[in-house]
């Protein structure tokens, strides 16, 4: 079976125990698993410690605490042909839940604090609270809104899917 086909898999039975995708290091392709010889050095490199040992060592990006301020770090701290910076640094872009504090009426504006791109905007409305605007094009997938999210509402999902809804 090749690499292609296991990560196929894989991502499979990840999707059957609730998990979402595999999220891959910043500049990052599908090809990456062959390229990664998986010595660890991206991820000790990182600032922000978003990177982490993933499923057979290979690196995962996680937003738990903080997003990726696209410093290169991981890039630089690389002997291998894995990055490659003239792509987008990533396949995916943030949505906004339904169970978003601010569409629920509560004024809250984490992610517009926490994204240094101006990707999420709170225009004025009369007589209540602001509502999250989503700029698609500004949006670099970093995963800092997410991070900062206190209800957990903003999800990361691939730029196909974000443009249709």
């Amino acid at each position: 079976m090749t690499k292609t086909n296991n990560n196929r898999r894989r991502q499979f039975f990840r999707s059957l125990g609730g998990h979402g995708p595999i999220q891959r290091p910043p500049w990052t392709g599908d090809d990456f698993t062959e390229r990664c010889v998986r010595c660890a050095a991206c991820i000790d490199a990182c600032p922000e410690q978003v990177l982490f040992h993933g499923g057979g060592g290979y690196p995962e990006i996680r937003f738990k605490h903080e997003g990726c301020t696209l410093c290169r770090a991981c890039v630089d701290a690389c002997d291998e042909p894995v990055f490659d910076i003239r792509r987008n640094a990533f396949p995916w872009r943030a949505r906004i839940e339904a169970h978003c504090l601010a569409l629920a009426d509560i004024h809250c504006q984490s992610c517009q604090d926490a994204c240094e791109w101006h990707a999420i905007a709170f225009p004025p409305q009369l007589g209540r609270p602001p509502k999250p605007r989503l700029n698609l094009e500004a949006c670099t997938g970093c995963g800092a809104c997410q991070a900062q999210c206190p209800n957990h509402a903003i999800t990361m999902t691939s730029e196909e899917m974000a443009h249709a809804e």
